[in-house]
């Protein structure tokens, strides 16, 4: 079968591989062609979200919400799990009756609704995996510091669990009027000191009660150290990429900062979130702007390198 392999940074490519070896991809929905004698849940033609850590069901973690800590399950492209990714025309899901939430839609479901619920595999998740341990609720004054696809579902997750002011930090404006049409109340594109002013002006010097970090750089960290108020919360979301953020009495600890989030355990929130995607109410989806066949996959990696893309869709 054909699937999506990274060879390096900025190489990617779609190669013929045997069935079930280990490619790229974490975010994928589809229909179930087989399954195997251990699979209850489950028939051959389920459709089925995937989401992007694989999870039991039934341990500890799982029975608290916290898939992502499942002690039997992993990520995708876990060789112990003989996990592959979802870049590709096939892909093994162990552990499917924990893992895979079956869908009442059919393969003729239109494009609009399908792209939404790719969201429910990771980045609506993610969004709202944010707001929730940031506390977000009925009035809350948020900031959000990232305009990519899960800071944009942020501002939606944030809005849908009533915040009243929502300040989206993000630079480019085709995402950002997205994110206004989420809910974002204001739009602050400049960075750094001159960011961090603008965001406490807008909430009238105090800073903001909960910040949503999702980009993961430290630039992004040190942003929302500086917007967010005194006993307010960072919630992270982004993959941090540094290791030497402040923790301190300066930073976080003299003004009872909580800092808080980590890998969204998005099979938590499926059947939460997929009601309102099903009927329309929420379109998640509008993220993605462009799609792709399989072989055009690393023209979509290329595209959101560039900032030409917010999100592609692959289908096969």
């Amino acid at each position: 079968m054909k699937a999506t392999y990274m060879f390096g940074a900025g190489d990617v490519r779609v190669i013929d591989v045997p069935d079930h070896t280990i490619q790229m991809g974490h975010e994928f929905i589809g229909v179930v062609e087989a399954i195997g004698s251990d699979v209850r849940t489950l028939r051959v033609g389920d459709f089925v979200i995937a989401p992007f850590a694989v999870s039991c069901g039934t341990c500890v973690f799982c029975a608290a919400g916290l898939q992502t800590s499942c002690v039997r399950g992993g990520f995708w492209n876990d060789t112990s799990l003989g996990t592959a990714g979802g870049q590709a025309e096939a892909v093994r899901v162990p552990l499917a009756d924990g893992t895979l939430v079956k869908v009442p839609v059919g393969e003729d479901a239109d494009d609009a609704l399908l792209d939404s619920l790719l969201t429910l595999s990771d980045v609506y998740g993610t969004g709202w995996h944010a707001a929730v341990r940031g506390g977000v609720g009925e009035g809350s004054v948020v900031t959000v510091i990232g305009d990519g696809a899960v800071g944009l579902l942020a501002v939606l997750s944030a809005r849908r669990l009533g915040a009243e002011q929502i300040v989206l930090m993000g630079r480019h404006q085709v995402r950002t009027d997205l994110g206004r049409e989420f809910g974002a109340t204001d739009v602050v594109a400049e960075r750094g000191e001159e960011g961090i002013a603008k965001v406490r002006e807008l909430t009238g010097g105090l800073g903001s009660a909960v910040v949503l970090e999702a980009v993961g750089h430290r630039p992004a960290y040190d942003q929302a150290v500086g917007v967010v108020r005194a006993s307010g919360v960072i919630s992270r979301v982004g993959v941090p990429q540094y290791e030497d953020a402040p923790v301190g009495f300066g930073s976080l600890f003299g003004p009872n900062i909580t800092l808080t989030g980590g890998p969204a355990p998005v099979r938590a929130y499926i059947e939460q979130l997929l009601p309102a995607v099903l009927d329309g109410t929420v379109q998640p989806g509008k993220v993605f702007d462009r799609t792709v066949g399989l072989g055009q996959t690393p023209e979509g990696y290329a595209a959101m390198d560039s900032r030409d893309a917010l999100k592609v869709a692959v289908r096969p």
